[in-house]
C-alpha cells in the first residue's frame, strides 16, 4: 500500500494538488475497497478540487451533483422528456393510432433524461461522482442516497432496478452546515481536510499560482494564518489564499513583494467575506500586518 499511496501523491502533485499522506491513503482505500469517500472541512480547503483532480488522473468523467435545499430524486437521478413524449402522442394521433394503446412505450430509454446519479451509475468505473455539499441537501435526499451508496443501484419505477457492475469512485463533500446521519457516515470512508500549515500553504500557493514571488507567498500565508486565528465566522480557505496572492502580485509593481497597509486593506474582500468578520479584522489590523 505504501507504494500505491506514494504513486497517488505523485499523481496528485502532477496536477498541482498537494495532498498529505493521510488524504492520499483515504483516497487509495476508497478506490481499492469500492467505498464512497466523505470529505469534511471548511469551505475552500480543496475538497471539490480533489474530486476534479481524481477524475483527471483516472481519465474518468467527472459527474457533479451540486446539492441544495429542496433537491429531489428527479433532479438528481432522472426525469422524463415530457416534450418529446407529447410529440410522440401527437404523431400517433395523426397516424390514426390510439395513444392509449402506446402509453407504455412512452416510458423507455428514448425519453429518459439522465441526471448526475444515473449518469455516474451507468458509467461505472469510468466516472468520478462528486456529490458536492451534501450537508445542504435535506434529510430525505440523504436517505435516498443510501440505496445507491450501499448497493450500487437505483430504482426507476417505469424501468425497474438499474445496477452498475462496477461502482464509480464516489466523493461526497460537506462544509458541516448540519450534522450528517450516522447511516450515511457508516457507508463511507471519512477524512477531515483541515487548513494546511504555513509551509504547505506556501507550497500550494507557489504550485497553483507560479507567477507569485516566493517572498509574497510567504507573506500571504502568514497573514492568512493570522486571519484564521481571529475566530472569524468564515475563515479564509486555501482558495482565498491563492486568489489573494494573485491579486497582490497583479497590484504590486515589478520587483515589489511587500504589500503596504493600504493595499492589504483595499484587498481584504478577497479573503474575508463577511461584514462582521471584516470589522473584527479592521479592529486587529496592526496584528495582521505585524512582521
Amino acid at each position: 500500500m505504501n507504494a500505491d499511496v506514494a504513486a497517488l501523491l505523485e499523481a496528485l502533485e502532477s496536477q498541482a494538488y498537494l495532498a498529505d499522506r493521510g488524504l492520499a491513503t483515504a483516497v487509495h482505500l476508497a478506490r481499492s475497497l469500492g467505498r464512497p469517500l466523505l470529505l469534511e472541512g471548511d469551505a475552500g480547503v480543496g475538497k471539490t478540487e480533489l474530486a476534479k483532480v481524481l477524475a483527471t488522473i483516472g481519465q474518468a468523467e467527472l459527474v457533479r451533483l451540486q446539492c441544495h435545499e429542496g433537491l429531489d430524486r428527479d433532479q438528481a437521478l432522472y426525469s422524463w422528456d415530457h416534450a418529446r413524449q407529447l410529440l410522440q402522442l401527437r404523431a400517433l394521433e395523426a397516424s390514426g393510432e390510439r395513444p392509449a394503446d402506446h402509453v407504455g412505450a412512452l416510458y423507455d430509454e428514448r425519453f429518459l433524461l439522465e441526471r448526475p446519479l444515473l449518469r455516474a451509475l451507468r458509467l461505472g468505473e469510468g466516472a468520478v461522482l462528486l456529490v458536492d455539499e451534501i450537508d445542504r441537501a435535506d434529510d430525505e435526499f440523504e436517505a435516498f442516497l443510501l440505496e445507491l451508496l450501499a448497493d450500487g443501484q437505483v430504482s426507476v419505477p417505469e424501468l425497474g432496478t438499474i445496477t452498475t457492475p462496477t461502482m464509480p469512485l464516489v466523493v461526497l463533500t460537506s462544509n458541516r452546515t448540519r450534522e450528517l446521519s450516522d447511516a450515511l457516515k457508516r457507508r463511507c470512508l471519512y477524512h477531515w481536510i483541515g487548513h494546511p500549515d504555513r509551509a504547505r500553504e506556501i507550497a500550494i500557493i507557489r504550485v497553483r499560482a507560479p507567477a507569485v514571488p516566493e517572498a509574497l507567498a510567504r507573506r500571504v500565508a502568514t497573514m492568512v494564518a493570522r486571519l484564521r486565528g481571529m475566530d472569524l465566522y468564515k475563515p479564509p480557505g486555501v482558495a482565498e489564499s491563492i486568489d489573494w496572492a494573485r491579486v497582490l502580485t497583479a497590484q504590486l509593481g515589478a520587483g515589489v513583494v511587500e504589500p503596504d497597509a493600504e493595499l492589504v486593506g483595499d484587498t481584504l474582500g478577497v479573503v474575508v467575506k463577511d461584514h462582521d468578520d471584516l470589522q473584527r479584522v479592521h479592529a486587529a489590523f496592526d496584528e495582521l500586518l505585524a512582521s
